[in-house]
């Protein structure tokens, strides 16, 4: 659960139980919906899950479990599951199953020998009434609530058909109980069949908490050692991790050195070497060393928590195709029931005949169950989250999934993108000719910045052996670089427009600036602000292209999306950069400011393109948010989980390119579910009408077609990215 720190909106997302259908779904939501404070309830029936954003000085989790419960459904909050009870609910739906067949198949029998009519009666009245209890409820509080779903349909349609066995037991008439018992016992197998199904759409989240480490780790604290519960853990505390321990924290090794293996976390497949102070993430596995962890962040902060907090709020979410389905199913039941009538009556309005009335209709009521539609969309989404995942991309919500599926253009910002954020310093000109004073001044003013060159120039400085100088009075300015006061020194670092604006004349470099750029480096220039303002020098870096980056940008175009590249380098070192990744001059800009990013997103987007931006989460942040759909760069514990619709937890750019292809192939298998779930009811219904099948024919059909449809879903997890 979270708040808002500025005003008293609270997201809780909350573990559902027994909802059998679509018509349950958008019931719940309207319910929920209705109650003072709610601001949205989205209700996703794969994941068993809603997610509520509520004012909390209206209203509380405790009142909205309270509220659930009021509809006929079980409620508690997300994180208070245990797997156990899952199970324990399955085994007692498969004894339900078990005692309702043992009953019905000696009424299945009856149809070929001789059973007195008592006695079919006893075997169907348990059945009925015990194993069919579940839909008699569920009816209720469907009715209750005002609306009908797959229970209102069952039951009625079972009431019916054992009704009529008891009036031609009573009349002296040869029972038809096998339609009413062998409903029941049918779709109780597809309902247990199906949850099973589901269940494995949600191994996703099911694999993240399997990630969770054991509930006790050990605590050094006072020169020794404590086993201590995972909730006493606080940032700072440092704690040990044996080989073969799962590590329990997000935290800096301070001490030890192992093999660590982050599969499961970044979808890396070999293990890296990892020592101290290098940053390791709670729920990867220390394959061989001795490990002393500080702990940076446990619980909901950690990065597992964030994913899998990521991951149920995606599950949670719905595009808008599901939505309309969702608004469809909740008018279905009265139509079916409405049909059912028309079919009763048109039966007994040509024949005359009760049973022969009677059975066309129950099979109408049965075999439309709006299960298929319920399950059409969200299973598939479910099990994209969760291959999306395995391969290291974090997806925020179904919104983000569709729109990466009728992307146009990819933009990609240079740095820390389709370049390695760690750049090779390689010239250095100083124009008093001390090429070593202007390295440590240009370390020393970028000593308050992040950025991938002042980390490349503050190692070279170490490298050295050189002491890096303190900064005062720090100031990054946007899209041109930074200023800082270093010694007594007013000193400037970034692009020729940084110093330009501020007086310094570039002109002795200029040239060797040009050099160096036609070559396909960057310039940063150093200037000094004084009486007068004056030019230092310059330094020169070159990008390391990421392994792969011509490869997905090849893979995008091949896809049919146009590609682009923006960066703030000047038009030689973009060009040059460019050519090496396999774009034309068109389709690189330089010399962009951030504001300019947007600039050219929202121009594309003005004439029709669907753009999506990739960058590394910070910086790019307002481009990220400005595109259809923001792509943020990461890699391992650094990764942008918050900043964008999807995260890569790799920093590779054929991450995009997979991204892209699993979109479309969810939109596929999206498409498939939905001409299967309506097409089928379209036929169907028509078909039970006509009497080309009975009750029990229509039980197992509408079985079928929900697996049918949750099959299709789990076939998603064979995908694999394209080579």
């Amino acid at each position: 659960m979270t708040t808002d720190r500025d005003t008293p909106t609270t997201t809780a997302i909350l573990s559902v139980s027994g909802m059998t259908c679509a018509a349950c779904v958008g019931r719940l939501e309207r319910v929920l919906s209705r109650q003072p404070g709610v601001l949205s309830a989205v209700v996703s029936l794969p994941a068993e899950r809603a997610e509520l954003s509520f004012d909390a000085g209206q209203t509380t989790v405790a009142d909205l479990i309270g509220v659930i419960e009021g509809a006929g459904f079980g409620a508690r909050a997300a994180s208070d599951e245990r797997p156990d009870e899952a199970s324990g609910e399955a085994r007692q739906t498969l004894i339900t199953l078990a005692v309702s067949a043992m009953f019905s198949l000696p009424l299945l029998a009856a149809m070929l020998v001789h059973i007195p009519g008592w006695l079919q009666w006893a075997l169907a009245t348990p059945v009925q009434f015990w194993a069919g209890a579940r839909f008699y409820r569920g009816a209720f509080h469907a009715l209750k609530g005002g609306g009908a779903n797959m229970d209102v349909l069952i039951a009625l349609g079972t009431s019916a058909a054992y009704g009529l066995g008891v009036w031609q037991v009573l009349a002296g008439h040869h029972p038809e109980f096998e339609a009413a018992a062998l409903v029941i016992t049918l779709v109780i197998a597809g309902k247990w069949l199906e949850a099973r199904a589901r269940r494995a759409t949600n191994r996703a989240i099911e694999a993240l908490l399997a990630l969770r480490p054991a509930v006790a780790v050990r605590l050094i604290a006072g020169g020794g050692e404590e086993s201590v519960a995972i909730e006493r853990i606080r940032h700072g505390d440092s704690v040990l991790v044996r080989p073969g321990e799962r590590i329990p924290v997000d935290g800096t090794i301070v001490a030890g050195r192992a093999a660590v293996d982050e599969a499961m976390v970044t979808g890396e497949a070999l293990p890296r070497e990892r020592g101290p102070g290098d940053a390791v993430t709670g729920g990867t596995v220390n394959l061989d060393g001795m490990l002393t962890i500080e702990t940076g962040a446990v619980g909901a902060e950690a990065v597992l928590g964030r994913m899998i907090a990521l991951i149920g709020h995606a599950q949670a979410t719905k595009p808008r195709i599901q939505r309309l389905a969702d608004r469809v199913s909740g008018w279905f039941a009265f139509f079916v029931a409405g049909a059912a009538l028309v079919t009763f009556a048109g039966w007994w309005l040509t024949s005359g005949d009760l049973a022969a009335s009677i059975l066309p209709a129950v099979a109408v009521l049965v075999v439309a169950c709006p299960c298929a539609l319920g399950l059409a969309t969200p299973a598939v989404i479910a099990v994209a989250l969760g291959v999306a995942a395995r391969h290291g991309i974090l997806i925020r919500d179904s919104e983000a999934l569709e729109a990466a599926s009728g992307l146009t253009s990819v933009v990609f910002d240079k740095t820390g993108t389709l370049t390695e954020d760690r750049p090779d310093l390689t010239d250095i000109d100083a124009l008093d000719g001390d090429s070593e004073a202007l390295l440590v001044l240009a370390a020393g003013v970028q000593r308050g910045s992040s950025h991938p060159i002042a980390r490349a120039v503050i190692e070279m400085v170490r490298q050295r052996g050189l002491a890096v100088p303190e900064v005062l009075g720090f100031r990054t300015i946007s899209g041109r670089g930074v200023f800082g006061l270093v010694g007594e020194r007013e000193v400037l670092l970034g692009n020729h427009d940084l110093l330009d604006g501020a007086g310094i004349d570039t002109g002795p470099l200029i040239a060797r600036a040009e050099s160096l750029e036609a070559a396909g480096k960057a310039v940063i220039w150093i200037g000094e602000r004084g009486e007068p303002p004056r030019l230092l020098g310059l330094i020169a870096v070159a990008d390391r292209l990421r392994p792969g980056a011509s490869r997905a940008l090849a893979a995008l175009r091949q896809a049919g999306l146009e590609t682009l590249m923006l960066t703030g380098d000047a038009p030689a070192a973009a060009l040059a950069t460019g050519a090496r990744l396999g774009l034309t001059p068109e389709q690189v800009m330089a010399g962009v400011h951030p504001e300019d990013k947007i600039a050219e997103i929202t121009r594309r987007q003005e004439r029709g393109e669907r753009v999506a931006m990739v960058g590394d989460g910070v910086n790019d942040g307002p481009a990220l948010a400005r595109a259809d759909l923001g792509i943020a760069m990461g890699g391992g514990t650094d990764v942008a989980i918050q900043a964008a619709g999807a995260s890569l937890m790799r920093a590779e750019p054929e991450l995009v390119a997979a991204l892209v292809h699993l979109a479309r192939a969810t939109r596929r298998k999206i498409v498939i579910n939905l001409v299967w779930a309506f097409g089928f009811n379209l036929l169907a219904i028509p078909a039970a009408a006509l009497g080309v099948f009975g009750p029990v024919p229509a039980a197992l059909a509408m079985t079928v077609s929900s697996l049918a449809v949750v099959g299709n879903a789990l076939s998603l997890q064979r995908w694999r990215p394209p080579a």
